[in-house]
């Protein structure tokens, strides 16, 4: 019989995964399967999931493109030239500019662009810059990477928007990339033209690169406005990259299709990241958005209309509510300070969903400091739904 050696030890785990939380939406989801509906439907504000279902058209696009032996082989890694080519005329008529196919790699979602773009300027020791409060995954993603983050604070006061001069203080040595969200998760804040403007400058004197995550651009109130100039600067290509989701504007986040813009160079290096990560995008998907993208323009602004119009039921509930505070709107997202001071973002939204039936994220999963907040993402709840929301937050109690 053999008999364990002593001397042996069990494997370890890699330090910078293992130190990372468990994943914070399914314990958010959890809390809501608790509540036992004694105050009506559950209202869902917690994953920004869009809350009507895809077109009809898109659903058949889907179906004809994933029963094609076509969609069965691999693709080029920067993904198909179909979706390439008609993401790049897109992306010219909305910033009225002119960009090439070129200048798109397709990823499999807008988490799989950041972390393409993040490796394709940033390694282990290397810092990137975040706003506080941040997107989670961004951060999650730069720590099991072992890439340092150093976080710009954002406050209430000045509509959760950073100053240059505050991005400024920041750049130091060792600083590879400045990761910014726009519209933001979790706050809403739109950033303006002349502030992103102003950003890009400094990011440019400064040798850093602006990574730009533009997943909830589809949703701005103002229409047909361009969200920034940036791809107009002649010089965008050495600094400037853009991230993009086709998950929420078609309603298909589980076919996971995003985009980077950036120049060919840099598309360059992020092909070698994806070759490694997962070769190329699902074709299906990429094939059906090519079509859907100019054939569903109307029904997308459709829909632009009625997260506007979620916005505006929401505004009102929140300004009819006393103690809650709504600190920031926008896109899919309000940023709401609770009225329970001294207790924890968690604790709150906790209760929340399992006495009231509201399920929304902690704050405090955005970054340090956010205790006081709560994320709703609205775009998942309709009209009534929000109407609903002011009853339930005036009544609650801890």
């Amino acid at each position: 019989m053999r008999l364990p050696n002593p001397m042996s030890s069990v494997p370890a785990f890699n330090p910078l995964i293992e130190q990372i939380s468990p994943p914070p939406v399914p314990s958010v989801q959890a809390w809501a399967r608790a509540y036992d509906g004694a105050k009506g439907p559950l209202i869902d504000l917690s994953q920004a999931v869009p809350g009507y279902p895809p077109h009809p058209k898109m659903l058949h696009l889907l179906g004809e493109a994933a029963s094609s032996r076509a969609s069965t082989g691999y693709g080029p890694i920067e993904g198909d030239g179909i979706l390439r080519e008609a993401y790049a005329t897109h992306v010219s008529e909305v910033y009225g500019t002119s960009l090439a196919s070129g200048h798109v790699h397709i990823t499999s979602g807008c988490n799989q662009a950041f972390i393409c773009a993040i490796m394709a300027v940033a390694g282990a020791g290397d810092t990137v810059l975040m706003t506080n409060p941040y997107y989670f995954n961004h951060q999650t993603t730069l720590a099991m990477l072992g890439i340092a983050t150093k976080l710009v604070e954002c406050r209430a006061e000045n509509g959760f928007l950073p100053t240059a001069a505050d991005i400024e203080a920041q750049i130091g040595s060792g600083v590879k990339a400045l990761a910014l969200v726009s519209p933001n998760n979790p706050t809403g804040a739109v950033y303006p033209p002349a502030l992103l403007a102003e950003i890009a400058e400094l990011c440019r004197s400064r040798g850093v690169w602006l990574i730009l995550d533009e997943t909830y651009r589809d949703f701005l109130a103002t229409e047909g406005a361009p969200p920034h100039a940036l791809f107009s600067r002649p010089d965008w290509e050495s600094s400037i990259v853009s991230l993009y989701s086709f998950s929420k504007s078609f309603c298909i986040p589980g076919h996971r299709l995003g985009a980077i813009t950036a120049g060919p160079a840099f598309i360059a290096q992020v092909a070698k990241v994806m070759d490694n990560l997962q070769i190329c995008a699902p074709r299906a998907g990429q094939a059906a958005v090519a079509t859907a993208l100019p054939l569903l323009a109307d029904w997308r602004e459709e829909n632009r209309q009625e997260i506007l119009r979620r916005a505006k039921a929401l505004s009102d509930v929140m300004h009819s509510v006393s103690d809650w505070k709504l600190d920031a709107l926008g896109a899919y997202f309000a940023f709401v300070r609770h009225p329970f001071e001294g207790v924890g973002s968690a604790e709150v939204a906790e209760a929340l969903a399992k006495k009231a039936g509201v399920s929304c994220i902690p704050g405090s999963y955005f970054g340090p400091g956010q205790e006081q907040y709560l994320r709703f993402a609205f775009a998942n709840a309709d009209v009534d739904g929000l109407t609903m929301l002011g009853q339930r937050l005036s009544s609650f109690t801890l």
